[in-house]
């Protein structure tokens, strides 16, 4: 028997030039999206404030990474989105308190604010607005065989278009970031077969049969991808389009 599926539309645009103004604290207005962007350089000389916004779950998966390095980037990221909530919400960011989804997406209890982070080796990205979102970032130094990675993941259609490009790993890392956003802006987290998303046309139709897509993602998403200097890429994805988008950096 046939599994139900889903249609499913998904535009996209980009990838645009990111310009990064510094955040002076400006709220977050109905139909507008806030993505923050800073580099781990940037934030190191907060570790010590940081740490201090934690709360004991967080400080527990904190001291459970094996690495400086991997702990160094999820206290950065952590205290990052902390203080920024804080700020947005006028309140102590260490008294936020998180849930999660049904698939681990976390969320704030008890206020409206929606919220999404995505790190990468060398830099973090936070997005923050009034109705669900995705984001993701990518380094281009990452190593990866795109050409191996994107048989596995990516569509025949994907592939061709990657093998087209000037820069094909550039090309999959643009591609990577938007799949990633949209089943972020989703709630379903991870899915089994990228395969079953297409995001390399500015409309992609496709139909989707994974069951927890069907259950919690919307019929639509929206998608805008940026690069940011030379040496990084990000997608933002929501399920309404994207009037106004700010991008901010550290000020």
């Amino acid at each position: 028997m046939d599994r139900p599926r889903q249609a499913l539309t998904i535009h996209c645009e980009g990838p645009l030039t990111a310009t990064l103004q510094p955040w002076t604290g400006a709220p977050v207005r109905a139909g507008e999206d806030h993505v923050h962007f800073a580099t781990i350089a940037e934030l190191r000389d907060r570790a010590t404030d940081f740490m201090q916004l934690l709360d004991p779950v967080e400080q527990e998966r904190h001291a459970r990474f094996r690495f400086e390095v991997d702990q160094e980037r999820f206290l950065l990221a952590h205290g990052l989105l902390r203080h920024l909530l804080g700020r947005y919400l006028d309140t102590d960011p260490a008294q936020l308190r998180f849930g999660r989804g049904a698939h681990g997406k976390p969320f704030l209890q008890g206020h409206p604010l929606h919220f999404n982070l995505s790190d990468t080796k060398d830099a973090i990205a936070i997005a923050v607005g009034t109705r669900p979102l995705g984001i993701d970032l990518e380094t281009t130094a990452r190593s990866v065989d795109h050409v191996a990675v994107g048989q596995h993941y990516f569509t025949a259609d994907e592939q061709d278009d990657i093998d087209r490009a000037s820069d094909g790993k550039r090309r999959f890392l643009e591609l990577w970031t938007r799949k990633e956003a949209v089943l972020k802006a989703s709630g379903v987290g991870i899915m089994d077969d990228l395969k079953l998303l297409q995001v390399n046309h500015a409309v992609n139709t496709l139909h989707i049969g994974h069951e927890a897509f069907i259950a919690l993602a919307s019929p639509a998403y929206h998608l805008h991808t940026w690069s940011v200097g030379d040496g990084h890429l990000l997608s933002l994805a929501s399920a309404e389009r994207m009037e106004v988008v700010r991008l901010w950096g550290m000020g």
